[in-house]
């Protein structure tokens, strides 16, 4: 299940989040797409918190049955159809969380789809290149626009203050976590959309780690994971042949152990946290410490004065519609 996550809140400190498809030490609501795999790990490690977890998944059946398993205690678990491509189905998850906790307060987006045929076929003529790679985008739909409606909203939901007025210190803390996975920053032969979409999640999240953490009144940490091999339905196909090869692999637990101390850690923005064999490493600061290295020290001075000089970007669309 690839499951959102919205909105944690608790009976004193309690947090809310906004999830597609991640902890908090304290008891939380959260929102969440998924109830299979990393997704409803993360569910289950929010909710044993303490947290209120709102999720939501494509999967009407696992959802249900999950939020069912995790009904008995004081802390919310509650299942939302979502499908994270449809803009009204990410405004409904993040809507159910802040309507019943008064705030959110982490939102991970951790919906995926693997490849999907074959974009670049060897046996392509002139002739089957004109039928439309339907099957093949239909991973950017979930990939990539998914996550950008869901970053969105969550963006308007995570800064508004807490409507019952009873927001703590901890409470302020708000984040976005964005799961991309290893072949956001390499290539795996064969994966020509996965490969392209999942370096789009890093992407956005370097967009958005600057403007985020200025929102008022309440700043939002914005931070990817890039799992290497995860023990999921996606990899079943190879799972043995990996076993045997003695290679190093995360069980959905170890990921979402990870994501949730992303949002546990109020420090840390603009991270990129790389999971193998269950450890993980923020690879995000080696980049920006060596750019001069990599880049050559002029270049690097030319590219920021050169990112300060644009801004925020309003140049580019001051001459244009308003409109989204």
């Amino acid at each position: 299940m690839t499951i959102h996550l919205l909105s944690i809140a608790s009976q004193t400190s309690r947090r809310t989040y906004g999830l597609e498809a991640k902890p908090s030490k304290t008891k939380q609501s959260k929102d969440l797409q998924g109830a299979l795999g990393v997704g409803s790990c993360i569910v289950r490690l929010l909710h044993t918190a303490g947290a209120h977890v709102f999720f939501g998944d494509i999967l009407d059946e696992p959802g249900q049955a999950l939020e069912r398993e995790l009904s008995s205690t004081d802390a919310k678990a509650k299942f939302v159809h979502c499908d994270v491509t449809s803009y009204a189905d990410n405004l409904a998850l993040f809507d159910a969380a802040y309507s019943a906790c008064g705030h959110v307060d982490h939102a991970i987006a951790n919906a995926g789809l693997g490849e999907q045929g074959n974009m670049f076929d060897s046996e392509l003529t002139l002739e089957s290149v004109k039928e439309e790679p339907k099957k093949s985008m239909s991973i950017v739909d979930v990939n990539v626009k998914g996550p950008l409606y869901f970053a969105r909203v969550a963006s308007a939901y995570l800064r508004q203050p807490d409507v019952n007025g009873k927001g703590s210190t901890a409470a302020a803390d708000k984040s976005l976590t964005l799961v991309s996975s290893v072949a956001g920053f390499r290539e795996d032969p064969g994966l020509y959309v996965y490969v392209a979409s999942k370096h789009a999640i890093l992407g956005l999240m370097r967009v958005l780690r600057g403007t985020l953490i200025q929102s008022k009144p309440h700043s939002i940490r914005t931070n990817a994971i890039c799992p290497w091999m995860t023990k999921t339905r996606l990899v079943a196909g190879i799972e043995k042949v990996w076993a045997e090869s003695g290679l190093p692999s995360n069980s959905p637990e170890d990921v979402a152990r990870v994501i949730v101390g992303v949002l546990a850690d109020g420090k840390v923005n603009g991270g990129t946290m790389y999971i193998e064999g269950g450890r993980s490493w923020n690879i995000e600061q080696g980049l920006l410490a060596t750019r001069h290295e990599w880049l050559g020290a002029e270049r690097e001075k030319e590219l920021d004065r050169g990112t300060e000089l644009m801004g925020g970007g309003e140049h580019w669309t001051a001459n244009k519609s308003s409109q989204v």
